[in-house]
C-alpha cells in the first residue's frame, strides 16, 4: 500500500468530497468503518425489520419476488435464501475492457459510501467486508460495458456482489486470483448474501460515481494546465496580455472567466497595463481562452454538487426505513444526473482539447508565429531542410482533437427501452462517464503535446537578442519541463517524452494555480 499522507477515510454517517475517492483510489489513505454503537445498531435494525417482514411474509421487491419486470413472480420463502445468488450468477455477463485499478477502487468506495446511509437493509457485516476489500486492496475484475444506467449498474457491479461471496476473479497483490482462494488466504468465509443484499450492492449507480469522482478530478487539473500552457503560448507567439486585464473582465464578470484571467496575469506578471503592441488583437485561440476555459471552470460547481450527491446518497431500490417500519418502492437506482454531468463534461473538455489544438496550430506555422522557424525545428540553418520539429506531432495532436470532439455526442439521449419493458426509460449514465474519461484522456494528449511545443517554442524565443526573461512562474515551469524533455534540434522520436509528459498529469506532477 501506498504510505497515507491523510487521515483515515471514515465510512458511516458523514459525507464524503471527490476528493477522498480520489485519495482511495490512489491507495493514499487508509479506510475505516464507522465504529459507533449507534450507528451500528441503526445499519443492524435495518436488516432486522428486513428479517421480520420475512418472518410475516411481506411482499418485498427482490427479496420475495423475482428482478425486473419479473417482479409479479412470487418467490416462496424456502427459496428466498437462493435468490441473492441467482441475481448476481446471471447477472455475470460484462464485456469489454476490465476496469483498471484506480477505477475499481473508486467503485468499491462509492458503493460502501452508498450502503453506509443506512437504508440499504444490509447487515454491518457485509459494509466490513466491503471495507476490508478496499483496505487489502482485493479488487474484483470487473468487466467496464453492459450497464445502461438504470436500475443502476448492475451488471458491473454483480461482480462486487460475487467476489464477496467468493466467486469470480480478483487483482490481489499484483495476481489475478480467483476470490475463493484469497478469502482462504486470509483467513476469510466468504459471505453468503442475505435478503436483499446482492440487490443493494448492485442496483445502484457506483460504477458511473466512482468514474465520475475520477473524471471530475482530471478536469479539475487539466484547467490549470491548459491555462498555464496558454500562458507560455501567448510569450512564445508575443501574444498581447492586454487580453487579460483585470478590468475588462469585470465588464463580463462570470466568475470562471475572470479566475483563468486572473491566473493568466499572474503567469505572465501582468499587474499594470503593459505597453501598447504593434498588433492589438490575438487570434481567438489565445485572446479568448478565458472565455473557453472559463466555461469549465464555472462549471466545476454543479458538477461537484451532482456527483457529491449522488455519492452520498441512497441509490438502490427498495429502500428500507426501519425507523418507520416501511418499504419505500423507488427508482434512485436512475443515475440521471451523473449521466447529464458527464455527457456536459466531456463537450467542456473537448473544448480544452481544440483550444490547445488551435495554439499549436499557430506555434507550428510560420506565417503566423512571429518569426519561429518553421514546424519548431531548433536545426541550425545548414540542417534545417532536414529537419522536421514537431510537424508530426501537431498532425497526432489534430488527430487526437477530433476523436475527442466526436466522443461528445451524449450517451444520455439514447435511453432505450430493456428488460421486456420495465426499464424503459435509462439514463446511460455509465456510457457517460466511459464517453468522459476517454475524452479526457485525448485532450491530456493534446495537453502534453502543446505544452512539450509550448517549451520548444519559449526555448526558441528566448534565443533572440531582443528576449525579455520569462516571468518567474513561467521561468520555473521552463526550467522543471527542460530537465525531462531537452530542446528538440535535430529529429528525434517524440513518443517516449509524451509519454512521461502524460505520467507527469496524471500523477498532476506540476504546482500550478492553487
Amino acid at each position: 500500500m501506498t504510505t497515507p499522507t491523510h487521515e483515515p477515510v471514515t465510512f458511516g454517517e458523514l459525507p464524503l468530497r471527490i476528493e477522498d475517492v480520489l485519495a482511495l483510489a490512489n491507495r493514499q489513505v487508509p479506510t475505516q468503518l464507522q465504529g459507533d454503537s449507534a450507528y451500528r445498531e441503526r445499519i443492524a435494525k435495518g436488516a432486522r425489520f428486513l428479517d421480520s417482514l420475512l418472518d410475516k411474509e411481506g411482499v418485498i421487491y427482490g427479496v420475495t419476488t423475482g428482478y425486473g419486470d419479473s417482479c409479479v413472480v412470487a418467490v416462496p420463502l424456502h427459496h428466498v435464501e437462493a435468490l441473492p445468488r441467482h441475481l448476481y450468477t446471471f447477472h455475470g455477463c460484462g464485456l469489454g475492457k476490465l476496469l483498471d485499478e484506480q477505477a475499481t477502487r473508486a467503485v468499491l468506495a462509492a458503493r460502501l459510501q452508498s450502503l453506509c446511509h443506512g437504508v440499504s437493509g444490509v447487515r454491518v457485516e457485509l459494509l466490513e467486508r466491503l471495507q476490508a476489500f478496499l483496505e487489502h486492496d482485493i479488487l474484483p475484475l470487473i468487466p467496464e460495458e453492459g450497464s445502461v444506467g438504470a436500475s443502476g449498474d448492475l451488471t458491473p457491479l454483480s461482480y462486487v456482489a460475487a467476489t464477496l461471496s467468493g466467486e469470480r476473479e480478483v487483482m490481489f497483490r499484483g495476481e489475478r486470483r480467483h476470490a475463493a482462494d484469497v478469502h482462504r488466504e486470509l483467513g476469510w468465509q466468504p459471505l453468503v448474501l442475505r435478503p436483499k443484499e446482492a440487490l443493494a450492492l448492485m442496483n445502484g449507480t457506483a460504477v458511473m460515481t466512482g468514474l465520475a469522482c475520477l473524471a471530475f478530478a482530471r478536469a479539475d487539473y487539466l484547467l490549470q494546465l491548459a491555462t498555464r500552457i496558454t500562458a507560455l503560448n501567448v510569450v512564445a507567439l508575443q501574444g498581447n496580455p492586454e487580453h487579460f486585464d483585470e478590468r475588462l473582465f469585470a465588464a463580463k464578470p462570470h466568475p470562471g472567466q475572470m479566475q483563468v484571467a486572473a491566473w493568466l496575469r499572474k503567469d505572465l506578471a501582468i499587474d499594470a497595463p503593459t505597453a501598447p503592441l504593434h498588433r492589438l488583437q490575438d487570434r481567438y485561440s489565445l485572446r479568448c481562452a478565458p472565455h473557453v476555459l472559463g466555461v469549465l471552470a464555472d462549471s466545476l460547481n454543479w458538477l461537484r454538487s451532482f456527483i457529491e450527491i449522488e455519492l452520498n446518497s441512497a441509490n438502490d431500490n427498495p429502500i428500507i426505513d426501519a425507523e418507520a417500519e416501511r418499504v419505500l418502492h423507488g427508482g434512485h437506482f436512475y443515475g440521471g444526473h451523473i449521466a447529464f454531468a458527464m455527457d456536459s463534461l466531456k463537450n467542456l473538455v473537448a473544448n480544452v482539447a481544440d483550444l490547445l489544438d488551435r495554439q499549436l496550430a499557430l506555434l507550428v506555422d510560420e506565417r503566423y508565429n512571429h518569426g519561429l522557424p518553421s514546424n519548431l525545428s531548433g536545426a541550425s540553418a545548414d540542417r534545417a531542410m532536414l529537419n522536421h520539429g514537431f510537424k508530426a506531432v501537431q498532425i497526432g495532436t489534430s488527430a487526437w482533437t477530433a476523436e475527442a470532439l466526436k466522443n461528445t455526442m451524449p450517451a444520455s439521449v439514447f435511453s432505450r427501452s430493456t428488460e421486456c419493458h420495465n426499464q424503459d426509460k435509462v439514463s446511460m449514465g455509465t456510457i457517460a462517464a466511459r464517453d468522459a474519461i476517454r475524452v479526457l484522456e485525448l485532450t491530456e494528449q493534446v495537453a502534453a503535446a502543446t505544452l512539450l511545443a509550448a517549451n520548444q517554442g519559449v526555448w526558441l524565443r528566448s534565443k533572440a537578442e531582443d528576449a525579455r526573461p520569462l516571468p518567474p512562474a513561467l521561468a520555473a515551469m521552463h526550467k522543471e519541463l527542460a530537465r525531462d524533455f531537452p530542446p528538440v534540434i535535430e529529429d528525434r522520436a517524440l513518443e517516449g517524452e509524451l509519454r512521461l509528459c502524460l505520467k507527469r498529469i496524471a500523477e498532476q506532477h506540476w504546482r500550478l494555480h492553487a
